[in-house]
């Protein structure tokens, strides 16, 4: 008995045969119908299969990432220069992460509960996570890294963040993290990386720096390091670093290898070879050597304020509030981050570095279109009673005498401030405001210019962090140093904003406080806010990665690391399955 398999190929010989049987003219139309039948039965496959399938990213891959410098300190409490900070968001994890929403999220914490007031965080761990050698992550392990960042021998660059900050054991995946006072922001630190007791706890802390551990860690995160390389002098310049599939955090791709490179030169010549897939470490005045047909770039703004600082303790000038809002008005800060950045940064007019602020006018301009700038500012200075004299300066009659419109701006000695105090100096004086420059070794500004208050007009950057902490740098309580409001602000009405936001928890409530108390700062003048640089990564059009929003540092890159990939499928979804 023939199957119905058996049937089909004599059915299909018996109609060609009818085809070729058939008179010559039939046989020939005959023919044509029939391979336009096959050809509608292909195109319609083709067009339903484009118009219902989905890419989707398989498992499998290698990614090749080109870092400058070389990892010494592989070790969350310790990790400072940003190739030690790379490593460590590769190999450990966290509390909590940032996703690709740039929201923060639960990592190895299974839950967070916040009280009421504010003070303590209630953290329950989640049970199915373990180090890279198998040995489960417990409170023991949260409370360890906890207490020795706070450890003063240590010298640890995050100990500031846990300062007066108490840990209680409840039970082995249970514990709770106690602060003296309310403080919203806090809750950025619980993405620290968190480290083995059970590998460092038997070191003295003297010792910690010197250990195999800072090179060759433990840790839980989504990769761990399988082959370590030297140079000939005995630095590491590669590491590669496998997937842990675990079924916790499961990566897409197979491996990473991570790179080192000794200087820019070097590692743009092995892009330009092919040797690297992605690299944040080109500087903005050479992205475009790199960028073609076989790279592509991202960018994100980095939660950093660059501004002139006043000093009006130190200037009768500068106590003019309509001279602050002029010399504001007076520079373009397009051309600023051209000249300092080549084009990578946003520009601001306000202390928040809120993505598209309302705070944000086009370029600090306010007036109409038809307008200038300039007489714009000439305007302003002119309604205030000064005037430019003989040598085209602008000055002002008082009964204290004549007061000249002169500033004098400190800042750092690195190219970035020198291209940006140039371009500022030139904008300033070419409206006729006299302008001297002086600038300080990094060291010496701290000490000598920005601690003592020391300046008229100091150009610098603050770091804002990813909570848009505004207390530290314009609450009236941080006027003298330690303090870090330099501009020595000070404003009831943003005392009690600043106040509240450090109860808010992160949400609406929150920013909509922030933005209230920046256009009340920003309305006064006490600075002039220029920008906030962009971070780049370019990477391989081959290579597919998450969304990066909203990150406090280069190294966040790899918070979602496991979502990228480099292999894909098209598939229809009925034949989908999660990877």
């Amino acid at each position: 008995m023939n199957s119905p398999q058996d049937s089909s190929p004599k059915l299909l010989d018996r109609f060609l045969a009818a085809i070729e049987g058939a008179p010559g003219s039939d046989r020939l139309l005959l023919r044509i119908t029939f391979f336009m039948i096959i050809a509608s039965f292909v195109w319609l496959a083709f067009s339903l299969n484009q118009e219902h399938s989905e890419v989707t990213p398989t498992r499998g891959g290698t990614i090749t990432e080109g870092i400058i410098g070389t990892p010494r300190f592989v070790n969350p409490a310790l990790a400072l220069t940003r190739a030690d900070q790379d490593v460590t968001s590769l190999i450990y994890s966290g509390l909590m992460k940032i996703n690709p929403a740039g929201e923060l999220v639960n990592d190895i914490a299974e839950s967070i509960v916040v009280s009421d007031d504010g003070l303590t965080y209630n953290v329950i761990l989640r049970r199915d996570v373990t180090f890279h050698d198998d040995t489960p992550v417990t409170a023991r392990d949260v409370i360890y890294t906890i207490r020795l960042i706070q450890d003063p021998g240590l010298k640890s660059p995050l100990r500031g963040n846990w300062t007066d900050v108490l840990i209680e054991e409840i039970d082995e995946y249970e514990l709770n993290i106690v602060l003296e006072e309310a403080y919203a922001p806090f809750i950025e630190n619980f993405t620290v990386g968190i480290m083995p007791a059970h590998a460092w706890s038997s070191l003295p802390t003297e010792q910690l720096p010197f250990s195999q551990l800072n090179t060759e860690p433990i840790g839980s995160g989504p990769f761990m390091i399988t082959d370590v390389a030297h140079d000939t002098s005995g630095l590491i310049n590669h590491y590669t670093l496998t997937a842990r599939n675990n079924g916790v955090a499961e990566p897409k791709i197979d491996s990473l290898e991570l790179i080192f490179y000794p200087n820019e030169d070097q590692l743009i010549t092995a892009m330009s070879g092919g040797l690297i897939d992605s690299t944040a470490y080109i500087p903005p005045e050479r992205i475009k050597e790199v960028i073609n047909n076989n790279f592509r770039l991202i960018e994100e703004p980095l939660p950093r304020t660059f501004g002139i600082f006043f000093n009006q303790n130190r200037s009768a000038a500068l106590r003019d509030a309509v001279v602050r809002e002029a010399l504001t008005l007076a520079l373009d800060r397009d051309v600023l981050i051209e000249k300092a950045l080549y084009g990578y940064g946003v520009p601001i007019t306000a202390p928040t570095t809120f993505p598209a602020s309302e705070l944000q006018s086009e370029n600090g301009i306010t007036g109409t279109a038809t307008t200038s700038r300039t007489d714009q500012v000439i305007a302003l200075l002119e309604d205030d009673g000064w005037s430019q004299n003989n040598n085209g300066l602008w000055e002002k009659q008082t009964t204290d005498g004549t007061i000249p419109l002169s500033v004098t701006i400190r800042t750092s000695n690195t190219p970035l401030f020198e291209a940006l105090i140039e371009s500022i100096a030139e904008q300033w004086e070419a409206i006729g405001v006299e302008v001297v420059t002086e600038q300080f070794e990094q060291s010496g500004l701290v000490q000598s210019v920005i601690r003592p208050r020391e300046f008229e007009a100091l150009l610098f950057g603050l770091d804002m962090s990813r909570s848009y902490d505004l207390y530290p740098f314009w609450h009236s309580s941080q006027q003298d140093d330690p303090g870090l409001n330099i501009a020595q602000y000070a404003n009831v009405e943003v005392d009690a904003l600043l106040d509240s936001a450090q109860s808010e928890q992160f949400g609406p409530t929150r920013i909509e406080t922030l933005i209230k108390a920046s256009e009340i700062i920003a309305a006064e003048y006490p600075a002039v806010f220029l920008f906030q640089p962009t971070f780049t990564y370019v990477i391989s059009n081959d290579m597919t990665i998450t969304d990066i929003n909203e990150i406090g540092r280069p190294a966040d890159r790899f918070n979602n690391v496991t979502e990228w990939h480099t292999e894909n499928d098209s598939l229809w979804p009925i034949f989908r399955q999660d990877i």
